[in-house]
C-alpha cells in the first residue's frame, strides 16, 4: 500500500511537469521566396530559432520546409504538420475569420513591408482604369491575394461600392516567376503583372515594360507584405518556443538592417544562387526606403475593415489585438 500511495504522489508530482513539456521540433515552411520571406532564410541559416530557445533552457530541431504558396502553407498548419507559417495579409485574414471559435489562428508578428506595384508592356495602358477586353493581369491568387484587394481598394473609391469587383475579371492567376518570364518574353498571355521585389525591378528594367500602380499609394503608406501566424493551440502549449521564434524574427531583421550584403548574399542562396541577380542589385533593393522589416503591423485592419464591408469576411475584429497574439509592437500596430 505505501509502495502504491508512493507511487500515485510521484504521478501527481510529474504530471504537471509533463502537460508543460514543449516540443522538441518547431516545423517552418520557408514560403515562396524573394525578399518578402527573407527573415525566414536568415533565421534558417543562422541558427536563430535554435538559440533563442537555448537561452530559454530548452533544445529544439527546427525543420525548415519548401512549401511556398499560401494554400499549402495553410493546409500545413491545420493538419498540424506546421507550427508557424508566412502570408500576405489577404490571405491570413480569410485564415482568421475561417478559424475564428475552433483552430483560432492568429497573428504572431508582422515580417516584412515593401510595396508591389503593376507592372505593363500594353502602349495603351497608362492607368489601371485603361484596362479593355483581352488585357490580363497576373497575380498569385484571385481575388484574395495582395493585388487583388489592392485593386478593389482602388474600385472603391474611384467607382463605388457597386463596382468594387471591376478589375477581377483582368486577372489571372500564376506565380511571380511564371508572370515575370511571361512579362519579358512577351508570348506568356499576360500583358501586365503585380510584382514584388526583386522581379519587379527585374521586370522594369526592359524598355517596354513600366509601373502604373504602386500598393502602397493606395493603402495609403507602409504597408506589412509578410505576416507570421500560428494557432492559439501551439501559442498556449509552446510558450518558451513561441517566444523564441518571435526573439529570432527580431534578431533576424536586425541582422538585416545591419548588414544588408550579407542578407544579400543569403537571398540568392536561397534562390538557388540564380545570376540574374547581383548582390549589388540585391543591396540596393533593401536599401530602398519602401523595403522594411519590422514586426510592427502596418494597415493590417485596413485591409480587415475593407474586406468584411464586402464580404470577404463575415467577422469583423474590433482591434489590431484580435488579431495577433499580444506582443509590444502588435499594441503599436495598425
Amino acid at each position: 500500500m505505501k509502495k502504491l500511495v508512493a507511487g500515485l504522489m510521484l504521478f501527481a508530482v510529474l504530471l504537471p511537469l509533463a502537460a508543460r513539456a514543449e516540443v522538441s521540433e518547431v516545423r517552418v515552411p520557408l514560403g515562396a521566396g524573394g525578399f518578402g520571406f527573407l527573415p525566414l532564410h536568415v533565421m534558417q541559416k543562422h541558427n536563430l530559432i535554435e538559440k533563442q530557445t537555448a537561452k530559454l533552457g530548452q533544445t529544439v530541431k527546427v525543420n525548415w520546409s519548401n512549401i511556398g504558396g499560401p494554400a499549402g502553407m495553410i493546409d500545413a498548419l491545420l493538419s498540424g504538420s506546421a507550427d508557424f507559417i508566412s502570408a500576405g495579409p489577404p490571405s491570413f485574414l480569410i485564415l482568421w475569420d475561417k478559424t475564428k471559435g475552433n483552430a483560432s489562428v492568429k497573428g504572431v508578428a508582422a515580417m516584412s513591408s515593401m510595396p508591389m506595384r503593376l507592372n505593363t508592356r500594353a502602349a495603351h495602358l497608362k492607368t489601371i482604369d485603361d484596362l479593355k477586353p483581352g488585357d490580363k493581369i497576373a497575380v498569385t491568387s484571385v481575388k484574395s491575394s495582395i493585388p487583388s484587394i489592392v485593386m478593389q481598394m482602388y474600385a472603391l473609391g474611384k467607382y463605388g461600392k457597386d463596382q468594387v469587383f471591376r478589375f477581377d475579371p483582368y486577372t489571372v492567376s500564376m506565380n511571380h516567376a511564371d508572370a515575370a518570364a511571361a512579362m519579358l518574353s512577351g508570348s506568356g498571355g499576360v500583358n501586365a503583372h503585380f510584382a514584388s521585389a526583386p522581379l519587379d525591378q527585374i521586370e522594369t528594367k526592359n524598355p517596354a515594360i513600366r509601373t502604373i500602380m504602386n500598393s502602397d499609394d493606395v493603402m495609403g503608406g507602409s504597408t506589412t507584405f509578410t505576416m507570421i501566424s500560428s494557432t492559439q493551440k501551439f501559442h498556449d502549449q509552446n510558450p518558451k518556443v513561441y517566444a523564441a521564434f518571435v526573439a529570432a524574427l527580431i534578431e533576424a531583421q536586425d541582422m538585416i538592417r545591419n548588414d544588408k550584403r550579407a542578407a544579400a548574399e543569403t537571398l540568392i542562396e536561397s534562390m538557388g544562387g540564380g545570376s540574374k541577380w547581383s548582390v549589388d542589385e540585391m543591396v540596393a533593393i533593401l536599401s530602398d526606403p519602401t523595403t522594411v522589416y519590422t514586426t510592427r503591423p502596418e494597415h493590417v485592419m485596413k485591409y480587415a475593415n475593407f474586406m468584411h464591408d464586402i464580404g470577404s469576411m463575415k467577422n469583423k475584429p474590433a482591434s489590431i489585438e484580435d488579431l495577433f497574439f499580444k506582443g509590444a509592437d502588435v499594441s503599436a500596430g495598425n
